[in-house]
This record gives C-alpha cells, structure tokens and sequence, in this order.
C-alpha cells in the first residue's frame, strides 16, 4: 500500500496496479474503515478499481495531519462488507445496438454470435462506478475480446449502450460522447435521481448480461 497527495485537497491510497478482484476487495475493505473513522475534514472518499481517493477540505485538515489519522483507521481491524448484489441485465446485440459488434469480431478473429456467447458468459464485478453518473466499469473481460477504444469517440453515444474498451465492458447510463466499441443496448435504468440510492449498481456488485 502507497500513500500519495493527489492535487491540493487529496490523498490517494494505492494498493495495486491492475484490475484484480483481490487488490479490489482491500479498496472496498479501507474504503469501509475510512468511511466509519469519520476523519476531521474529510469530504468524500472516492473508491476505484485498485486505490481509494480521499478528498479533504483544506480549511479544516492537511495531506500532513491526515496521513497518521489515515493509517490509525486503516489499522482498527476487519470490517463486515456488505454482500454484493447480483443483477442478470437483458442486452438487444448487434445490428442498430451494437454497431460496433462487426469489428469486435473480426478484429478478435471471431464469429458474431461468439462475441455475443464470450460476453454473456462472464458474471462481472463492478470495479468502479464514474464518467458519468451511474456509469459502471465492469470487469473483468474475457482476454479473447481485447478491443481497442475507437479512434476518434463517437459524438452520441446513446443511453443504455453496452460497449467494450481492452479488458473491461460497462454500460453509458446517459446519452453522450464515447470512445467505447458498442456490441448492445438495454432498456434497463441505471441512475434516476428519484431513487435512493441514484445509482442502481454499487462497487461489488456483480452483473451477468442476458441475450434478447
């Protein structure tokens, strides 16, 4: 574990480098301890596929002040996590909803309704949840549909498109700009700022996509 200032109000606790259920697991664990310490001065806590940012106003606390507080909380033992929801989430594939499933196939060497079987065969964990509201990062991918992101990103990426990008998959909770290859659409909603909480899917939760 690395602890570093990040800008002028953070600190971010690093525990690895790459997307590993495990690395994940001690980010939802220190993010749960920094959460019930209630540290001076501390805004948010902010977790992430293998770190945790902690946000602080600087009117109140320091990166100085908060590195000791930071390690006294970390070290207060286990805390229960709460079990992850499972949710199976209905994809329309290909055609007008996935117009990018073409090139996944071909640049993966692989048959349409194999892509389509690869990525409804995984149950993926939702390593971090941002780029918009309610956006889910999911992973991990299947190492067969490695796919770059595009060139130059779409201007309208319409909401509830379900796209690819290298080893993770996620789904655009809202139309707008994106980079990701788009395989799928589902009708389900996933952020309405009428629920609570906003965001259907927390950090943990796992998700399975189910062909139409």
């Amino acid at each position: 574990m690395n602890i570093e200032p990040y800008g002028e109000n953070g600190v971010r606790i690093i525990f690895g480098n790459e997307i590993n259920a495990d690395i994940h697991k001690e980010v939802r664990t220190s993010c749960a301890m920094l959460t019930s310490a209630r540290l001076e001065g501390v805004v948010e806590i902010v977790p992430s596929f293998a770190s945790c940012l902690v946000i602080f106003d600087p009117r109140v606390t320091s990166y100085e002040r908060l590195l000791p507080a930071i390690g006294e909380a970390q070290g207060r033992g286990d805390v229960e996590l709460p079990n992850p929801a499972t949710y199976e989430i209905p994809v329309m594939y290909g055609g007008e909803y996935g117009p990018d499933l073409e090139f996944v196939s071909e640049y993966c060497g692989l048959t349409e309704e194999e892509v389509i079987g690869l990525h409804t065969a995984s149950v993926y964990t939702v390593y971090a949840v941002g780029f918009m509201p309610g956006f889910p990062y999911l992973g991990p991918l299947d190492r067969k549909l490695f796919t770059p992101r595009l060139e130059t990103p779409r201007l309208k990426v319409p909401e509830g498109s379900v796209g690819l990008a290298q080893l993770q998959t996620g789904i655009y909770t809202f139309e707008s700009p994106g980079g990701w290859r788009i395989i799928g659409k589902t009708n389900w909603k996933l952020f309405n700022c009428e629920s609570n909480p906003y965001s259907l899917l927390k950090l943990g939760d796992r998700v399975r996509f189910v062909a139409e």
